[in-house]
């Protein structure tokens, strides 16, 4: 089972992975642990990650990236028509209404629910979506060893995030074993790429003056521009000094140049600059806390590596900015560390996790009482999350409720409704009285908001003059409503817990909306003290429509899901031609090389030009006719060249080889002659070997000794350019048939020399000569045994002495 974290950037992706030794970081295919963010679409398959980002230039009007802003917005919205004319791709309304891919903290509601569809058309199993700030909360608290008890007060920690696109803020407060965001403060708007505009902007007006260039006009320039903009950028951070800007044949085939410095670079900026410290302020107002409080500022984001930007932050808290955390990639390992703790397949250290609700959600409805809408807010800015409550309402009809973000004004965009949730099936009760309806709304561990349950209960009253018995099945009845209602209520509540485990959800509150009508009824209903009924109730299970705002529809979403397959589908197969028909371009240019240089005595001057003429033709049918053919094409072609070129290799590789082959059979000849020789001498080795044994190795070494000597004389007298009378594979067997045939002779061992059967050394400290005086001891050891002799005690312990 596979744990990983994602963290999806604007511009990047960092990958990282719970593994048994901790967390990592993981590269892609170039070695890189930085995989762009970038899309390139073919004219057959796609291109993802560096493959992408290097077409942005040759192929900027079908390589999409920076698109994480489009998440849950509809094409008509004005963010997405503002960006579309800055785009060099081209954007399309869906048949949805929809655009479109850690998450920033700042994502509402509608963009939760995007990426958690894109996940799933991706075919990831998606855990937990995490904001950002509070999986870097999460990578720097779990590895610290010095955080005070529970029962302390707690650490606090402002952790930073400007990155490319965002500039995220918030106040964590640690424990051991435990973390809490207290708040989050951000601008959406704000991030590195800020800086790059400011920059494109000063040097597309200096090449307008200086070259007579309008850089806008094309497309491809601008592209180029924006991407040696961003290296300045990052020297800048890292050099006071004057810095060149270089880009040859920029437009028209003219060169371009210009040079900046960090110093006019920051007053360029002043504006952005200013922007760095409202979110801090928010921050500290929503928290009520003093700047003595703090005790670190963690920074985090590619952006926040520029001088200016640290010194504003340093500023604001009056303190050092701390960089414990890794920039780039804190954020993806600190959600690889969540999954790890969900999953069940790892062990991780205990450590709990309450986030916060980044806008206050509101729910109205139609009152019954009073014409017009009724609302509540539910959850107010900054609540704990995943959390859940029970509303109860008082009602004779279905009725529907609206969930949308109290606060126009911080939101990314004008819209601020989640969706419509309709509760069905609401019907009074038999007295004509309003039921009793629960709806339990929560926010739950992606930060998405849902009508989760409703239940109405029904309320039955019974005559006090009942039988006994049925009075007692009727209390065991109510006993048993009873149980269910508080077991549902309980099961309810839990849910809020067990979505993440944790035990930092607050407990469900219950708010009660009654409508005068339904007062007056159960006043005037309201029977007398004296004659009071016995009562049971009884809990149904509404339905509730979702209508959630811009969610994908599940015939939408498995219709996504059905074309990402076959578009995974189409890029292996996609691969697969390409490189079959690399494979037939790498072997023409390989052989081309070879039949001039270490082939080139192994092949006739005649065949040598066929064969290059038919590389040529190759390597000609490939940039035409052959430049897009199917797979099987390209297979056929490399077969029937190979067939040419075969033949040459094999020649080559048995005159490598046949010298080696050649040599070990004389070896092996050598030392059997050897052995026959040391027969013959009456050495003691062999002198246990039979005559006739010995007659049949001196004779199969002889005649493999004339075999090979033929075959070298043979070989020698032919040509390289023809193919060998003797093949390597044919020596190889000659040797294997001579050791199987000698070898068993000459390591025939020895015969061992048996003892006599009446030599017993192990019960014997004599010599082994005197077997008379042994036997004599022997005899009188027995006598010993049938008169008690102390002797006999001696013989039967001995068995026991040898056996320690």
């Amino acid at each position: 089972m596979s744990v990983v974290g994602f963290d999806v950037g604007f511009m990047n992706c960092y990958v990282a992975v719970a593994r048994a030794g901790g967390i990592e970081t993981v590269a892609n295919e170039y070695s890189d642990r930085c995989t762009p963010a970038c899309v390139s679409f073919g004219p057959r398959n796609r291109s993802i990650g560096a493959a992408a980002k290097s077409q942005v230039v040759t192929n900027c009007k079908n390589t999409v990236q920076g698109f994480k802003k489009f998440h849950g917005r509809a094409f008509s919205d004005p963010f997405v028509q503002r960006q579309k004319s800055s785009l060099v791709y081209d954007l399309a309304q869906m048949p949805t209404g929809t655009t479109g891919i850690k998450v920033p903290c700042y994502y509402t509601d509608a963009e939760r629910r995007s990426v958690v569809d894109a996940a799933q058309i991706a075919g990831l199993n998606c855990l937990r979506l995490m904001n950002e700030t509070t999986a870097v909360a999460l990578a720097y608290g779990i590895y610290k060893q010095d955080l005070p008890p529970p029962e302390e007060k707690a650490r606090t920690v402002v952790f930073v995030d400007l990155g490319h696109s965002g500039y995220q803020t918030s106040v964590c407060a640690f424990n051991k074993g435990k973390l809490k965001i207290l708040a989050t403060a951000c601008d959406p708007e704000l991030g590195g790429k800020d800086f790059d505009e400011v920059l494109v902007k000063h040097f597309c007006e200096e090449f307008g003056k200086k070259y007579k260039l309008d850089v806008k006009s094309k497309p491809r320039a601008l592209v180029r521009l924006y991407q040696e903009c961003e290296k300045l950028k990052k020297l800048m951070s890292a050099n006071s000094s004057d810095l060149p800007l270089n880009i040859e044949c920029f437009m028209n085939d003219i060169d371009v140049s210009g040079k900046l410095n960090r110093v006019y670079f920051e007053e360029m900026c002043t504006d952005i600059l200013a922007r760095v410290e409202a979110p801090l302020q928010s921050l500290m107002e929503n928290t009520k806390l003093k700047k003595e409080d703090i005790y670190a500022v963690e920074i985090v984001g590619g952006a926040s590596r520029i001088p200016a930007v640290k010194e504003r932050i340093s500023k604001f808290f009056g303190k050092e900015l701390s960089t414990t955390l890794n920039a780039d990639e804190a954020v993806a390992r600190g959600c690889a560390l969540q999954c790890a703790i969900l999953s069940p397949a790892f062990k991780v250290r205990e450590f709990s996790i309450t986030d916060v609700v980044p806008y206050p959600i509101s729910l109205k409805w139609n009152s019954a009482a009073e014409e017009g809408l009724s609302d509540c807010e539910v959850f107010p800015k900054n609540h704990a999350a995943p959390f859940s409550k029970v509303l109860t309402f008082f009602r004779k009809e279905p009725f529907s409720l609206e969930a949308y973000y109290n606060c126009p004004k911080e939101l990314p965009y004008p819209d601020p409704t989640i969706g419509q949730f309709l509760i069905q099936k609401v019907v009074p009760q038999a007295s004509g009285e309003s039921s009793k309806v629960k709806v339990k709304v929560r926010v739950n561990i992606h930060g998405i908001f849902s009508v989760s349950s409703a239940s109405l209960v029904e309320v039955q009253k019974s005559d006090e003059t009942e039988e006994p018995m049925e009075t007692e099945q009727t209390n065991d009845k109510d006993g048993e409503n009873k149980m269910q209602t508080d077991q549902d209520e309980q099961k309810s509540q839990g849910d809020g817990q067990k979505e993440t485990e944790e035990k930092t959800t607050p407990e469900n509150e219950e708010m009660e909306t009654t409508t005068e009508e339904g007062k007056g009824e159960k006043k005037s209903d309201q029977p007398p003290q004296a004659k009071k009924p016995k009562v049971k109730t009884k809990v149904l299970e509404l339905p509730i429509e979702n209508s959630p705002q811009w969610q994908l529809a599940d015939d939408m979403l498995n219709l996504f899901v059905e074309n990402e397959g076959k578009m995974i589908m189409q890029d292996k197969l996609e691969k697969e031609r390409n490189d079959a028909k690399n494979n037939v371009e790498e072997y023409v240019y390989d052989m081309r090389d070879k039949l001039h240089g270490l082939l080139e005595k192994f092949v006739s001057e005649s065949d040598r030009d066929a064969m290059s003429l038919k590389l040529e033709d190759t390597e000609n049918w490939l940039y035409e006719d052959g430049e897009d053919q199917p797979k099987q094409v390209y297979i056929d072609k490399l077969a029937e060249l190979k067939k040419l070129g075969q033949p040459i290799q094999e020649r080559f590789m048995e005159a490598e080889e046949r010298p080696k082959a050649f040599e070990e059979l004389g070896k092996q000849i050598q030392q059997y002659m050897k052995v026959v020789e040391a027969y013959k001498m009456k050495e003691e080795q062999y002198d246990h070997l039979d005559e006739a044994d010995v007659t049949k190795v001196d004779k199969l070494a002889g005649e493999a000794m004339i075999w090979m000597n033929s075959a070298m004389n043979q070989q020698g007298k032919q040509s390289l350019t023809v193919d060998p009378s003797v093949k390597v594979k044919d020596i190889q067997a000659k040797t294997r048939e001579l050791f199987s045939a000698c070898n068993p002779i000459v390591t025939k061992p020895k015969p061992k020399v048996e003892l006599p059967k009446d030599d017993k050394p192990a019960e014997q400290n004599g010599p082994v000569n005197g077997q008379e005086k042994a036997q004599d001891d022997i005899a009188e050891k027995g006598s010993a045994e049938n008169t008690g002799n102390p002797a006999s005690e001696t013989t039967e312990n001995k068995p026991d002495m040898d056996l320690d």
